[in-house]
C-alpha cells in the first residue's frame, strides 16, 4: 500500500472515529479519499454491475446507487482496504432489490387471452386437396407450369422467377396470371371452393 493510500485511509478512519460526519448544520462534506477511490475502480466496478444486467445503462445506475450508498456509509467503513467487496455486496444488494421491486406485466384473468386455434382439419383431406392441385398443375403448359412452381411452392419474387428462367418480369407475370386463371376453372379444384 502506498503512503498516501494510508494517510487516506487513516484519515477517514480517525474521521469516524471522532465522530465528525456530515451534519445538517455544516452541511455534506466531501471525501477526497471517495473521489480517488472511484476514479481508480470505476472501470472494475462496472464491469461487475455489467455482469448483473444486460443493459449497460441500468448497469450505470445500479453502480451509481451502489457507489452512493458507499458515500453515506464512508465514515463507518472501517477497513477501506476492502472497499471493493462492500460496494460489491451494495451491486448486489440493489439489484436484488431491483428484482423483487419489478413490476409484473401479468394479470390473472378468466378468460385466456390466446385466439382460439382454429381446428387444423383432417389430414386425408388436406392430402386429397394436395394431390388435387399437382394434378391440376400437371395439366398446364411446362412455362406456366414452372413459373407458378418457382412463384408459389419455392417462393420466389416475380424478379428472381424471371432471372432463374431467363425471360423477362412482365413475362413471368402475364403467363402466372393465365395459370392461376386455369387452376380456378379447373373442375378437380371447385369442390375446394
Amino acid at each position: 500500500m502506498t503512503a498516501s493510500m494510508v494517510s487516506v485511509c487513516t484519515s477517514a478512519s480517525q474521521a469516524a472515529t471522532r465522530g465528525t460526519g456530515p451534519t445538517r448544520a455544516t452541511g455534506p462534506r466531501t471525501y477526497p479519499s471517495f473521489a480517488s477511490y472511484v476514479r481508480a475502480r470505476q472501470p472494475v466496478l462496472l464491469r461487475t454491475a455489467r455482469s448483473l444486467t444486460a443493459n449497460p445503462s441500468d448497469a450505470e445506475d445500479l453502480l451509481q446507487t451502489a457507489l452512493t450508498k458507499t458515500y453515506v456509509a464512508w465514515d463507518r467503513i472501517e477497513d477501506h482496504r476492502a472497499l471493493d467487496g462492500y460496494v460489491r455486496r451494495a451491486l448486489l444488494n440493489t439489484r436484488t432489490s431491483q428484482w423483487r421491486k419489478r413490476k409484473v406485466d401479468e394479470f390473472a384473468c378468466d378468460e385466456l387471452p390466446e385466439p382460439d386455434v382454429t381446428p387444423a382439419g383432417d389430414p386425408a383431406e388436406q392430402q386429397v386437396l394436395r394431390d388435387a392441385m399437382w394434378r391440376a398443375i400437371m395439366k398446364l403448359p411446362a412455362r406456366q407450369r414452372a413459373m407458378v412452381v418457382l412463384r408459389y411452392y419455392e417462393d420466389l419474387s416475380e424478379v428472381q422467377t424471371a432471372e432463374v428462367l431467363g425471360v423477362s418480369v412482365g413475362t413471368v407475370k402475364s403467363a402466372v396470371s393465365r395459370a392461376l386463371g386455369k387452376l380456378r376453372e379447373d373442375p378437380e379444384l371447385t369442390p375446394v371452393r
